[in-house]
């Protein structure tokens, strides 16, 4: 194979004693047994204390080694956009050190928006370098929940609605991590997809849906990305807590899938000691209440074999060599490289949606324009932080007036007015605080007066981290502070108003998008994603991201809410099925304010001649798809070609159309270019729960192609023998 690894071995003098010495081993085909074998004389060296030892949170973000044979202890950094600043071992206590700011990244829902596996693979380079210059061993991302419903708190964490995006995403940003040497932690396992209740309620559901929508993407990120850590999800399935729950630990991740990596409980998620360690948990995190003593003496009762134990520490032992292969990075190193803050601006770039440009106002001409009003707080609002959970200390964030600015400034007047600002109130019913939704005349009346005497308008909208938040989910998708109305206002006061919408999630889009010629969806869109922004609104970037989520008209059109199927209390039903997202919109003929996939250009693109290698296939086949895509228009521009296919002959439910494949093409302006995929014919198939298999359907099926769920260009129909 040619290449060499470097890994720490063991081996035991004549009086017992332990050396660490360097073994340079030929990276053949027998280098995982010969990696096996090292486990093997350094798991028979251990106590059953040691082998403990290891397998409970001795810190907030670490778990012991054990100093006397040379394991260091295995640690763990907070993601999945950006390296969180260091804190004292035991508390949550920041260090307020100097050495460790970072780079703040686009957010899930924003890499997503790129539906580009190149920019995820790079993104996940770029984390894997910080987390490794930190001296950490795991990253704990990527986060991979499917969005079930859109007002849920991590959506922003999250990627999107559909399983075969996800997957896609979530393997790049894996194997860009591990290419570091550092383990990526793949979460949450499984069906996390709410915040409301999370440690508690139990989430029923089918076979045929938990494996065709919430599993693909943590399975393509053991089996196609070889991840090596997995971290289990508060909530119950089927009323089992998840950090014990033998079906998803045991017989999926390590069994069906073949996971050789450990798994980690979520902060303080582990609630049992002989169960968690039956099911398959391998390490308790953020607590040592359930896998210390406790374990010990269930071990030395016999309730819990040595041998399970030993499995324990193995795995986490190859993901502690693992990380040992690459040479260390010394702690003081720059973190926010020049190259890391490029690679953020690369992605916000190709992340950001164009919604609505029905007056061509965008891109706008920095020639033509004598005075730009910027207005609304979230263009100066700083998204690295707030709200309870993971954070990034960025060593900068542009906003979205800086981006302005730095772009503008020197030859165009800038003027910043509030227009609305972050107020929170009690709630009536006891629920801690709830954002003021009444508008603030007083700031609507300035922003009003600042757009009359501006030719353009740039209103910048959304939500925050106190909105969108780890620990609770948001009660309706209404844009909070009054911001409806500030859009209104302006809007009336200035008919070349551009609205940019900054938020990890969707919101309610009928008011603006009746009022406003221009929108853009900016996500929280890491520490350029101001500077991005500005391009996009002044053309030197041509907006290329598509939505990674439906924007339903209203809560009550999404199928969890529509059914009455969220949040439950002890348990949660999903009656939806297989009908998540574009999926039950589609089917269910109810019409989103925005589609999945959608997203405009300064440019347009014609789809002609979808062909197929073949007319007939066999279960086993690939089939070879090609198309042609023209850039008909007068800038260079990136298309997403989405590819859906619907079953013409169902024998069971299945959705309208299902995204199988998509390509993020650049068309030169005028050119014409090859777009190919091959997608699998086993993809077709359907869970058949009754006989708990995999089935694919004989009969007709039809491949589509198009610029978003709704928007098919061309089509062709083949049969699956």
């Amino acid at each position: 194979m040619g290449k060499y690894i470097l890994i720490k071995v063991l081996k035991c003098s004549l009086t017992g004693s332990l050396l660490i010495t360097m073994l340079l081993i030929n990276a053949c085909q027998s280098e995982s047994e010969k990696v096996e074998k090292r486990i093997d004389s350094i798991i028979s060296a251990m106590t059953l204390e040691e082998k403990i030892k290891m397998l409970h949170k001795d810190g907030m973000f670490t778990s012991a080694g054990i100093p006397r044979l040379g394991i260091p202890e295995l640690t763990s950094a907070d993601g999945p956009f950006g390296v969180r600043e260091e804190l004292e071992k035991y508390t949550w206590k920041s260090l307020h050190l100097r050495t460790d700011s970072g780079t703040f990244f686009p957010t899930g829902t924003a890499l997503a928006a790129t539906w580009n596996y190149d920019m995820a693979y790079k993104y996940g380079v770029g984390i894997g370098e910080e987390t490794r210059t930190r001296g950490k061993n795991v990253i704990l991302g990527p986060a991979v929940n499917i969005a079930r419903t859109p007002v849920n708190g991590r959506t922003y964490e999250y990627m999107s609605e559909d399983p075969y995006l996800n997957s896609k995403i979530v393997v790049g940003y894996i194997k860009g991590v591990q290419s570091t040497g550092v383990a990526s932690c793949v979460k949450h396992f499984a069906l996390n997809n709410q915040e409301t209740n999370r440690g508690h309620v139990s989430v029923n559901i089918d076979e045929r849906t938990i494996r065709e929508i919430y599993l693909p993407a943590f399975k393509a990120a053991v089996v196609d990305a070889d991840v090596k850590c997995m971290m289990s999800a508060y909530n119950k399935i089927r009323g089992q807590y998840c950090s014990e729950n033998d079906y998803l630990l045991n017989k999926m991740a390590k069994g069906e899938w073949g996971f050789k990596g450990l798994i980690m409980s979520d902060w303080g998620g582990t609630h049992s000691t002989v169960d968690a360690a039956l099911n398959g948990l391998d390490i308790e995190m953020g607590t040592d209440k359930y896998f210390s003593k406790a374990l010990l003496d269930s071990v030395k009762s016999g309730r819990v074999p040595v041998s399970v134990i030993d499995d324990k520490v193995r795995r986490i032992l190859r993901v502690i060599l693992y990380c040992q292969k690459t040479t260390p990075i010394p702690h003081n190193s720059v973190v926010a490289t020049p190259e890391h803050t490029r690679l953020a601006y690369e992605i916000a770039s190709q992340s950001i949606v164009l919604l609505k440009n029905s007056a061509d106002l965008l891109p706008l001409n920095a020639g033509e324009i004598r005075k730009i009003a910027v207005i609304g707080e979230n263009a100066t609002y700083k998204h690295q932080s707030g709200g309870f959970g993971a954070t990034v200390k960025a060593q900068h964030e542009v906003t979205p007036l800086d981006g302005i600015k730095n772009k503008v400034g020197k030859f165009v007047s800038v003027e910043f007015v509030q227009g609305y600002k972050s107020v929170f109130v009690e709630d009536k019913n006891g629920k801690g605080k709830r954002p003021d939704n009444r508008p603030d005349t007083k700031l609507i009346k300035e922003a009003v007066d600042a757009a009359k005497s501006a030719d353009v308008a740039i209103v910048v909208i959304g939500t925050n981290h106190n909105i969108e938040s780890e620990g609770f989910d948001r009660p309706n998708l209404i844009l909070p502070f009054g911001q409806d109305e500030l859009v209104k206002a302006v809007a009336a006061a200035n008919p070349k108003t551009i609205v940019v919408v900054a938020a990890g999630a969707p919101v309610a889009m009928q008011a603006i998008d009746s009022v406003s010629s221009a929108i853009l969806y900016s996500w929280y869109n890491g520490s350029e994603g101001g500077t991005a922004l500005a391009d996009v609104l002044f053309g030197d970037v041509n907006p290329s991201g598509k939505l990674p989520l439906t924007f339903p008209a209203k809560i009550e059109d999404s199928p969890a809410h529509s059914l009455n199927a969220y949040p439950g209390d002890s348990s949660v039903t999903y009656k939806e099925g297989i009908l998540v997202g574009y999926r039950w919109f589609d089917t269910k003929n109810v019409q989103p304010v925005y589609c999945f996939g959608f997203g405009l250009s300064y440019t347009n693109f014609t789809y002609n001649e979808l062909t197929t290698d073949k007319q007939s296939y066999a279960d086993k086949d690939k089939i070879h798809v090609s198309l042609k895509v023209k850039n008909t228009g007068s800038r260079d521009g990136y298309e997403v070609v989405q590819f859906y296919i619907s079953d013409m002959e169902p024998k069971v439910l299945k959705a309208a159309k299902e995204l199988k494949a998509f390509r993020k093409i650049m068309v030169r302006k005028g050119a014409e270019e090859n777009v190919e995929v091959d997608i699998k014919a086993a993809d077709l198939a359907y869970f058949d729960d009754s006989q708990m298999k995999w089935m694919i359907s004989p009969g007709k099926y039809k491949i589509m192609a198009g610029s978003s769920s709704q928007d098919i260009r061309v089509s062709s129909i083949i049969t699956i023998n």
